[in-house]
């Protein structure tokens, strides 16, 4: 089974783009703050979409213009078994530009460049061959 999770945009400005969403019924939901990658996660919901349906509003802390589409960030998917959702989509010739070396995540794109983020259900698995030691492609 696979389930829809979120949708990452970058902003700039997370107060107001969060008060943009508050004035159409979408609310916060959660946030993590990354000190060391210096960016916060914010998620909103609209009611009764929590964990079903969110967008993620990614801040980098240090300043950056996002022209040419790079606010959009990528879709996101969690799939049953990370590592043979992997080997399907590249038996159909599809390249893993961020392998699933942790067990946890990996990234891949549609045919039209939009990034797809998959994610384990529940915990990592165990590091596997041939992903544990695939370098990432490009930049997701």
């Amino acid at each position: 089974m696979t389930r829809y999770l979120h949708t990452m945009i970058r902003v700039s400005d997370p107060a107001a783009t969060i008060a943009f969403f508050e004035l159409f019924g979408v609310r916060e939901v959660r946030r993590y703050d990354n000190p060391q990658g210096r960016f916060t996660l914010i998620f909103l919901a609209a009611p009764g979409q929590e964990g079903v349906a969110e967008v993620e509003l990614t801040h980098n802390w240090d300043a950056e213009a996002y022209g040419g589409g790079r606010n959009f960030g990528h879709l996101a998917y969690e799939v049953e078994d990370i590592y043979a959702t992997c080997r399907r989509l590249t038996d159909a010739g599809v390249t893993i530009n961020r392998p699933p070396r942790d067990g946890r995540m990996a990234f891949i794109r549609t045919p039209d460049g939009i990034s797809i983020e998959l994610l384990q259900q529940g915990e990592a698995l165990s590091a596997q061959e041939p992903w544990a030691s695939l370098p990432n492609i490009d930049e997701w």
